[in-house]
């Protein structure tokens, strides 16, 4: 009898988990690691988030929640992400346990089986196993760069089976940041062909040089009838073991998504929502400082990359990673990230778990300090050079 079923051979092991779990490994035989593989903020949580979540347990708020989120965080959320002249409600909004469940509801909400997901690669890995698990498939877009040029390769990958088109800005891994104008040629895109648009916002608030956040497709889709937002705290408030995440959609789509949440996972933890209603409305001066960190680790980790021969990388607006071009090598990545890891002791993750176009390239996290950032680039700067 065949005990595990046969979707599984379609669920990979993340891609990018899978190296710092090597690194781990290594960690404990004694090696001595320097991570740039994690996409994991190296800051503790602000103390006033902390204390949010502690008041909260002492005064017992340890039940079972509403599926959709409590009512304050809901109200922080809508206020939050109503800019302008945006206008967002509670019923547009569904908090759950981390962004990634959010994604996972809504591919489960929208998708058919054989319905096709437009995705620009290079891609988080996640989004290509969500889309599999909900049936649907993952056309992916190569692409260099998130400018105008994006648009023509996405409609020339538009067919009758196309649902959605799903973006992701600021970008993992690229770190580029799609402006108002290519926004809005994507939503016309989605308009003239009836789809969807997943547009995953989760490094909105951490930006460089552009203002305080990246643009949003919620600037021309004002009453999400075709657009999903997904975000999360993990990133923006350094709270990636909290798991809390939400959605922005239309009533329909947010009702749906409720629905699988009831049927899974309840509800996100009680009092980690209490923190996040913290996050939101308490003060976001530990934001600021941890954009000004990462904005001088951006500069240092791009100049420091550039100045080895046979390796280029683009300073990145957005997010806190680089994706270097190692195709000089001409080694796979995944056998190049392993042998950096084992021979050099710096972790990254392998440009091809990114789908088309991340071949050749690693992704590397500068959410690290200048000094291990400095003895990585060092270090990667040995193998180059014994490699090529």
């Amino acid at each position: 009898m065949r005990i595990i079923s046969e979707r599984m051979k379609d669920i990979p092991p993340s891609g990018t988990l899978k190296m710092l779990a090597k690194s781990k490994e290594l960690e404990q035989k004694g090696r001595k690691i320097i991570n740039l593989s994690v996409g994991q903020p190296d800051f503790d949580t602000p103390e006033h988030i902390k204390e949010a979540a502690i008041d909260a347990l002492k005064e017992g708020f340890t039940k079972y929640t509403s599926s959709q989120g409590i009512p304050e965080l809901l109200m922080a959320i809508a206020e939050d992400t109503s800019k302008g002249d945006v206008s967002i409600t509670p019923k547009n909004v569904i908090v759950t346990p981390g962004a990634k469940h959010a994604i996972l509801l809504a591919m489960f909400a929208i998708l058919n089986s054989g319905d096709e997901v437009l995705i620009p690669t290079p891609a988080w890995p996640t989004y290509f196993t969500t889309i599999k698990m909900a049936g649907g498939i993952d056309v992916q877009i190569p692409v260099d760069t998130y400018n105008e040029s994006i648009i023509e390769k996405l409609r020339d990958g538009i067919t009758n089976k196309t649902k959605m088109i799903l973006i992701n800005s600021p970008s993992n891994p690229l770190g580029d940041v799609m402006d108002k104008d290519v926004l809005n040629a994507i939503y016309q895109l989605a308009v003239e062909h009836n789809l969807v648009i997943l547009s995953d916002e989760i490094y909105q608030k951490l930006v460089y040089d552009i203002g305080e956040r990246a643009a949003t497709i919620l600037s021309i889709d004002k009453k999400c009838e075709r657009t999903i937002i997904i975000n999360g705290f993990s990133k923006a408030y350094s709270m990636t073991g909290w798991r809390l995440g939400y959605a922005v959609a239309s009533p329909e789509i947010v009702q749906s998504m409720i629905r699988i949440q009831q049927n899974s996972t309840t509800c996100p933890t009680s009092f980690v929502q209490v923190a996040g209603v913290a996050a939101l409305q308490g003060s976001q001066e530990p934001v600021k400082r941890m954009v000004e960190r990462f904005n001088e680790r951006r500069k240092e980790i791009a100049r420091l990359l550039n100045s080895i021969d046979g390796v280029r990388c683009n300073l990145p607006t957005g997010a806190f990673y680089v994706f270097p071009d190692f195709s000089e090598l001409k080694l796979p990545s995944e056998t190049f990230a392993l042998r950096l890891l084992e021979s050099k002791g710096v972790a990254t993750a392998p440009g091809a778990v990114f789908g088309k176009g991340g071949e050749y390239h690693l992704r590397l996290s500068y959410a690290n300090s200048l000094e291990e950032i400095g003895r990585g680039a060092i270090l990667i700067k040995e193998l180059v050079e014994e490699e090529i």
